[in-house]
């Protein structure tokens, strides 16, 4: 194995990726022998001038690193929860207004006719900003206290128990996206919810602070925690679980011999399940934020005395279970394709290297 094999080796936790090893060519080999005078380095290394069409390599673990995973993370928080507004707002109104909204075609048809079809995307931008803020968070900072964890607990703990490493490191990251995401969310349900309160952020938030100060804000953090975190430790373990198990069960190919294109659809596949399981742990606590974010004042005895403890657990479920599995899966994907655009490996899924 040659020098910068082993050194790239090194950086990275053994039960997370199989290192895929660089070609090396021989001593008297022609591709050797012509590149040898532009690389100033003896050809029986095998390194080879990156050719200019090939994508810069992004050392893993570095600074450049978590950079590009905190992008990945903007985008695919960012735009999917924007794509899916007009299920977000059906949502929250039968959460809050189940008289009016009593299911998904006739709160459609409700928003329709008293809105109009722009009513559909009403709370748009503050669901871009705040999700986008939330996605740069919980992407970046999960891959960064999932190596931090794992260096903690050593190879051989680490290797044993790497779920625990996938859930302590989602839930360290969530805790820090949430408070990200908390004023725009406050924002975003009070401007879907309250016909005539706001056009959207611009004027909400203004609206917002006026009533309920600052503090206001953050007035649907603790439930928020309380449903993401448990929703993205759900989310991130369940999915490397997920794909590790496709790969090892389903596919026969090793992972670093599929192309990028199969490993994009297991992505999904892997997030679209993940996301059904988020849907249904997280849910009790998506209606009392909901509930806590549209009634001033309220608290979270007033939320279950008025929904009941079978409605937090069913009310707007199905839609929700639709809405996060599709969600979770696009997310995935857009993750994984742009990691793999930046010349990086998709997440998860490689069986550790033998020892």
């Amino acid at each position: 194995m040659n020098f910068m094999d082993s050194s790239r080796q090194s950086l990275i936790p053994n039960f997370l990726y199989s290192p895929k090893g660089f070609i090396d060519y021989p001593a008297n080999s022609l591709t050797s022998s012509r590149f040898s005078a532009l690389t100033s380095m003896s050809p029986k290394r095998g390194f080879v001038v990156q050719a200019p069409s090939e994508p810069r390599k992004i050392a893993m673990f570095s600074p450049a690193y978590y950079g590009a995973c905190t992008a990945g993370g903007i985008l695919s928080c960012g735009l999917t929860h924007m794509a899916v507004t007009p299920l977000d707002l059906v949502k929250c109104n039968m959460q809050i207004n189940p008289t009016k909204y009593k299911g998904v075609a006739s709160g459609f048809g409700v928003l329709l006719k008293e809105q109009g079809m722009k009513g559909f995307f009403k709370g748009w931008v503050p669901t871009l900003l705040g999700y986008s803020a939330q996605g740069a968070c919980k992407f970046g900072f999960y891959e960064f206290f999932k190596k931090t964890y794992s260096d903690l607990a050593g190879p051989e703990y680490a290797t044993k128990y790497k779920t625990l490493i996938f859930l302590a490191g989602s839930a360290s990251a969530e805790f820090i996206a949430d408070i990200a995401l908390c004023p725009f969310e406050a924002v975003k349900v009070r401007v879907q919810t309250q016909p005539g309160y706001a056009k959207g952020l611009s004027d909400g938030l203004p609206k917002f602070i006026k009533a309920d100060g600052v503090s206001g804000l953050f007035k649907g953090l603790a439930p928020l925690w309380g449903r993401q975190i448990p929703y993205t430790m759900m989310k991130f373990a369940s999915f490397e679980k997920i794909v590790e198990s496709l790969y090892k069960y389903a596919i026969p190919t090793p992972k670093d011999q599929c192309s990028k294109e199969l490993q994009l659809g297991v992505s999904f596949a892997g997030g679209y399940v993940a996301g059904v399981f988020c849907a249904i742990v997280s849910h009790p606590a998506d209606n009392l934020v909901s509930f806590l974010n549209n009634a001033k004042g309220a608290t979270a005895g007033d939320a279950i005395k008025k929904i009941g403890l079978v409605g937090l657990f069913t009310r707007g479920l199905p839609l929700r279970i639709f809405m996060i599995g599709t969600l979770t899966g696009a997310q995935w994907g857009i993750y994984d394709a742009f990691k793999v655009f930046v010349g990086l490996p998709t997440t998860g899924g490689a069986a550790p290297p033998a020892k």
